[in-house]
């Protein structure tokens, strides 16, 4: 691994990073503060109104703990999409933007071998998706405890984020492959985000859809089943083993793509 090119990998995203903890860290805040009963009766009215719209964020579930809350309004729809929009938004930034500008040209020419190299945006993108995972997690922990303290289950918590975790690098893993196998800089970008875009609304469609419950079914993501997670259900932990097995593989078609490809500079 080039110590220089994580190193250098890691500042580019630093400052999304930066910016998705903040903004998520206030939205869990506003969660974690309408599981107050008074609100949360509100909260229920509204979503016996509107059982579709609620349903099509995957926010549905009833919510009889704390943690079930949580994983009820961040887990469904909301932690997914971020997920997705992180690996598209890495494979940018490492894969598609430096062959599409040429900066991919000095690291092409650096003594590292082009095996090296690929290792090392991996790892890149994996300790990117794992300080996210982290810094959300913390964030939970934090306001769960300043304002229902010892009521979250934190070892249930501790599992569902373990497979978002898995989640995050099986998005991460196939927008990075996208962004070596095609030449084309658009191709390569959006074939990957493309098919994030769309595991997720069949994802969302098996939810709100009558009889399309098979559809959420042929989506990757359903592999990640958080109250499954938290409940510490064997199926739901071989689903995330699955992602990470896909996640693993996914990376080596990338690196494979990435060294054996001839880039125009």
């Amino acid at each position: 691994m080039s110590l220089p090119l994580f190193r250098r990998s890691l500042r580019s995203l630093a400052v999304a990073v930066a910016a998705i903890a903040a903004v998520m860290a206030v939205y869990i805040g506003m969660v974690v503060y309408l599981y107050d009963p008074e609100v949360n009766e509100s909260l229920q009215l509204m979503q016996e109104a509107m059982p579709e719209l609620f349903a099509a964020f995957g926010m549905a579930n009833p919510s009889a703990t704390l943690c079930d809350f949580l994983l009820n309004y961040l887990y469904g729809f909301m932690f997914t999409g971020l997920f997705a929009l992180m690996g598209a938004y890495m494979a940018q930034r490492l894969a598609v933007g430096p062959t599409k500008d040429g900066s991919l040209a000095w690291l092409l020419a650096s003594p590292c071998s082009r095996p090296r190299l690929a290792v090392t945006l991996i790892a890149a993108q994996v300790a990117v998706v794992l300080l996210t995972v982290l810094l959300l997690w913390a964030s939970e922990a934090a306001f769960c405890e300043a304002l229902f303290p010892g009521e979250l289950d934190q070892v249930a918590l501790a599992r569902a984020n373990l497979g978002l975790a898995a989640l995050g690098l099986f998005a991460a893993s196939l927008c990075f492959a996208s962004g070596f196998a095609f030449q084309r800089p658009s191709v390569a970008l959006w074939a990957g985000a493309g098919a994030c875009i769309l595991f997720l609304l069949m994802g969302l469609a098996g939810t709100v859809g009558e009889g399309l419950e098979w559809v959420a079914s042929l989506s990757p993501f359903s592999l990640y089943d958080a109250y499954g997670l938290a409940a510490g259900e064997a199926d739901a932990a071989a689903g995330s083993v699955g992602l990470l097995g896909a996640s693993t593989a996914l990376f080596a078609a990338g690196a494979a793509a990435f060294c054996r490809r001839d880039f125009s500079l």
